[in-house]
């Protein structure tokens, strides 16, 4: 082997090295020089194949690659680690948003049995038609047809009102307002919409005044709430 093709074998190394020393150098965050004066320099300082004993030249040769082999290596786990810490970010993206599908739906279904469970509860009461009309009722009696019709987690709640509106008087009047009823409805006659007896029959009266409370406030407590805030409802 000559001179000249042992130092080109050299610059040959020393380029190879010195790519491969790049591509580690950029994934560890360091600048590495890559211009032809420096290729030069390096091949310039290398010792030569041809100064070399020919005994132990091919044992260079082999340790030369092994070192270029081995920073190709680094390299390439460098670059594999990095990308499969982006696919394990993504998957983390992917396992959160799920859980809060999930936490979601599972709140929605709750809400939802929870609604039904108190229509249930709502539609289980006694109606108003179910009650024989007598020709007079007293406060004891009203309150007692109240407590069948109105659920009983909100009977507190519609007493009170009933309690500041009336005084569980099923004829009371307002003379100014026209206000009539347990639940002094304004005007009286909308009322009518639960049944032709609202003037008379308390029952029906309750179960108009229920309708608007859920229909208006959600509930009873809901329109007591209102009522403690305003003084009206």
């Amino acid at each position: 082997m000559s001179r000249i093709s042992v130092r080109g074998f050299a610059v040959a190394s020393a380029t190879a090295v010195t790519t491969v020393g790049a591509v580690v150098g950029v994934a560890s965050g360091n600048t590495v020089p890559a211009n032809g004066d420096n290729l030069e320099t390096t091949a310039a300082d290398a010792t030569l194949l041809a100064d070399i004993p020919v005994g132990e030249q091919a044992q260079v040769q082999v340790a030369s690659l092994t070192q270029q082999a081995d920073a190709q290596a680094a390299a390439a786990d460098a670059a594999a680690r990095k990308s499969a810490e982006e696919a394990a970010r993504l998957q983390a993206a992917k396992d959160a948003e799920a859980k809060k599908e999930a936490a979601e739906e599972k709140a929605q279904r709750e809400a939802e049995a929870k609604e039904a469970e108190e229509r249930a509860s709502r539609s289980a009461v006694r109606d108003a038609s179910s009650f024989t009309t007598q020709s007079s009722y007293s406060i004891s009696e009203v309150q007692a047809i109240a407590r069948q019709m109105v659920p009983g987690d909100q009977f507190q709640c519609f007493s009170n009102i009933v309690d500041h509106e009336s005084s569980w008087n099923y004829r009371a009047q307002n003379p100014s307002s026209g206000a009539y009823g347990l639940v002094q409805a304004l005007p009286g006659s909308k009322m009518a919409s639960a049944g032709a007896d609202w003037q008379t029959n308390p029952a029906t009266q309750i179960k108009w005044g229920l309708n608007y409370m859920n229909d208006r406030y959600g509930s009873p407590c809901g329109a007591w709430s209102f009522w403690q805030a305003n003084h009206w409802y």
